[in-house]
């Protein structure tokens, strides 16, 4: 069954890029035309984008690896933590913080931080504390909370990223880039295609739009997290089968 429908981006309004006057020449091979002066994306590239990334986060998911969702503009702040979280992954949709991937340990120690204060409201500490010292820590933990929640239980570096617009997003992209992190993008007629290894033509400003793409890339997670799933569901089952013939062998 086909991942996505021409339907569906159709009505979601994919098809819609920005003014003639914003584009980016690299983009020409994605546009299919012009209506009043506005940039029409070509959806059979579309329908191919959408299925290679797929395809590629899917097989990324089946390996365990985390898949990192960005989306900070405010069109995709709600998309983009909704189907993060509906997939079990992980998202940043407030602000990226120069150094999230290429200085993980560090932004780990933020993560240890929060986690720590958020201990402390939890446990009843805040109870021995002065009004102003909660105070404090209540504003640092909302801080904390406001730009890592998307992040706070991500162990290890994510081996990929799905990017809501990658020139909004440039700072992430490049920190991906410079550690060798594959990008998947929603890529408009105004930005630069080889900023992403999967790239997927369209709106990336309609709500709709991009919820519908951010919602086939959780679906990909999700699939292969399900592939995950049943190999460890094989390998556990082969391990008892071959300890039950060990068995059999040794009381022979």
């Amino acid at each position: 069954m086909a991942v996505i429908s021409m339907k569906e981006l159709l009505e979601s309004g994919v098809h819609f890029g920005h003014q003639v006057k914003r584009w980016n020449p690299k983009m020409k091979k994605y546009i299919f035309g012009e209506r009043n002066g506005i940039h029409i994306v070509d959806l059979q590239k579309t329908l191919k984008g959408v299925e290679d990334a797929y395809s590629f986060i899917r097989t990324v998911a089946s390996t365990g690896a985390p898949v990192l969702f960005v989306g900070t503009k405010k069109q995709a702040q709600d998309s983009i933590a909704e189907e993060a979280q509906r997939a079990g992954a992980f998202y940043v949709n407030n602000r990226w913080l120069g150094g999230m991937l290429t200085n993980f340990f560090t932004v780990r120690q933020s993560i240890e931080r929060l986690k720590k204060i958020e201990a402390m409201k939890e446990d009843g500490t805040y109870n021995v504390l002065t009004k102003k010292e909660v105070a404090q820590l209540e504003k640092e933990r909302i801080k904390l909370e406001k730009n890592l929640a998307g992040i706070k239980d991500m162990k290890s570096l994510p081996g990929a990223l799905f990017v809501i617009d990658p020139k909004k997003e440039k700072i992430a992209v490049a920190e991906a880039r410079r550690l060798s992190i594959p990008v998947v993008a929603v890529v408009d007629t105004n930005c630069d295609p080889d900023d992403a290894d999967y790239v997927i033509p369209g709106n990336d400003d309609a709500i709709r739009a991009i919820k519908l793409i951010a919602s086939k890339m959780a679906d990909a997670v999700l699939e292969g997290k399900g592939v995950l799933a049943k190999t460890a569901e094989e390998e556990v089952e082969r391990e008892a089968i071959e300890e039950k013939i060990m068995q059999e062998e040794m009381a022979e």
